[in-house]
């Protein structure tokens, strides 16, 4: 770091000399890390571009649809790049989906029917999928309960790995098991994420059983991440959003759902309705920029990995638990820290929104956040609302208070919030 910088960040945001010190460590442990995860950054890069290239995609393409949105090429082909990209037969990529429940939701009503369970084999899905499910504090109105869906779950080993002895036997022992649910993510958990080939042998050991069970991944903030991504290990469904990873930091809204022909076009038909499926929908313009977002994610989800690393590095330094480790394998983008104390919790999260480009004058609260059981503090200082691509923290005010941290669209002003946010639980 050279001394203007220190100078700035000590007159301006008021860093002291040992947040310092823990940086200038932090960020000579990192470095080796951080330059392995340029070649996955490169690959994917090319990936992308290839996909590109193949669908003929022109300026012609950033439609501006209204109305029904019949014959919108701009949408179509944004689904036939996606499809490339996952190598898979279908993807259906629409703004209309207003977050990453939306789109998982949507995909799970597609694809159950009355008397079919779903199997959760990584313990209970993100908090916001609850309701959707019909295991929340909630009514279930609306649920995949309230239609007569099922839903069993089995947990993680202690090692936090699936534990195959139970998916095999329940899955012999009970034949209305039509989906499997795969959650790539922690969550709100604490546990690292599940790398691809945790994923490849979920999906072998299910498939070996029964053919015809659909292999489901949530794969948010996991997209980018590997040069693989789950539909490359046979993998039926896979959806996340796109103000996630995928979006790239530029996507305004939306979601993605990606797989095979007949799972995707069941889910186009909860989107909108039977007989009508993905053939409507006008984009309102935002075509633009739902193609260079995802041309730019494979790089600004390097940077928000490598900004994760560093997190991991200095929270430990500091003398804080993480997980993963700095120096972990890793399959999403988000960093937990364990601080066993609401007050650092809450302190920790104000401090990023102090770092954020956007409302860095507002304090973050806790509050009773839309579909989640606990009290949520979030701070997102973003250009997109509620992007999670961009540096954001998030955390349930519940034991042992646990931050979520994920995000950054550039390494250099992730690092700033970081430091920033750490100075306030040392003081």
């Amino acid at each position: 770091m050279i001394q203007n910088t220190k100078e700035l960040l000590v007159n301006q945001y008021k860093i002291s000399n040992k947040v310092l010190e823990l940086y200038e460590k932090a960020i000579k442990d990192v470095e080796e890390v951080c330059n392995s995860l340029d070649e996955i950054r490169e690959f994917n890069q090319l990936k992308v571009l290839k996909a590109f290239q193949e669908e003929r995609i022109s300026d012609s393409h950033f439609t501006f649809s209204t109305g029904y949105g019949y014959n919108d090429m701009g949408r179509d082909s944004l689904d036939k790049v996606y499809a490339r990209i996952f190598n898979c037969e279908s993807a259906l990529v629409r703004p209309h989906f207003v977050n990453g429940t939306h789109a998982l939701g949507t995909a799970l009503f597609g694809n159950l029917r009355p008397g079919d369970t779903m199997l959760s084999v990584c313990g209970t899905p993100y908090d916001t999928l609850h309701e959707v499910i019909g295991i929340g504090k909630g009514n279930n109105m609306g649920s995949l309960k309230e239609y007569g869906v099922n839903h069993k779950q089995l947990e993680l080993t202690e090692e936090g790995k699936p534990n195959y002895i139970d998916i095999k036997k329940i899955l012999s022992e009970d034949p209305s098991i039509k989906l499997v649910h795969i959650q790539r993510s922690t969550g709100y958990g604490w546990r690292n994420a599940l790398l691809i080939n945790d994923i490849k042998e979920i999906i072998e050991c299910v498939k070996a059983l029964k053919k015809d069970i659909i292999c489901f991944v949530d794969n948010c903030y996991g997209e980018f991440i590997d040069i693989y991504e789950p539909t490359d290990v046979g993998a039926d469904l896979v959806v996340g959003s796109l103000i996630k990873n995928i979006g790239g930091g530029i996507t305004p809204t939306g979601g993605y759902i990606a797989g095979t022909k007949e799972c995707v076009e069941r889910a186009s038909y909860r989107l909108t309705v039977p007989g009508i499926g993905g053939e409507c929908g006008s984009t309102f313009g935002v075509m633009r920029t739902m193609f260079q977002g995802l041309f730019l994610a494979p790089h600004i989800t390097m940077e928000a990995l490598k900004s994760a690393v560093f997190c991991s590095r200095i929270m430990e330094l500091a003398g804080l638990n993480v997980l993963p480790k700095f120096d972990d394998k890793r399959s999403d983008i988000i960093q937990a820290i364990k601080f066993n104390d609401k007050e650092k919790l809450i302190e920790f999260c104000k401090g990023i929104q102090i770092g954020s480009p956007i409302d860095s004058f507002v304090a973050c609260e806790p509050w009773d956040m839309p579909g989640y059981a606990d009290q949520v503090i979030m701070a997102a200082g973003s250009f997109i609302q509620g992007s999670s691509i961009e540096l954001s923290c998030d955390a349930p005010i519940r034991e042992p208070y646990i931050a979520y941290l994920q995000g950054g669209l550039t390494f250099d002003h992730a690092k700033i919030g970081i430091l920033i946010a750490l100075g306030r639980i040392l003081k």
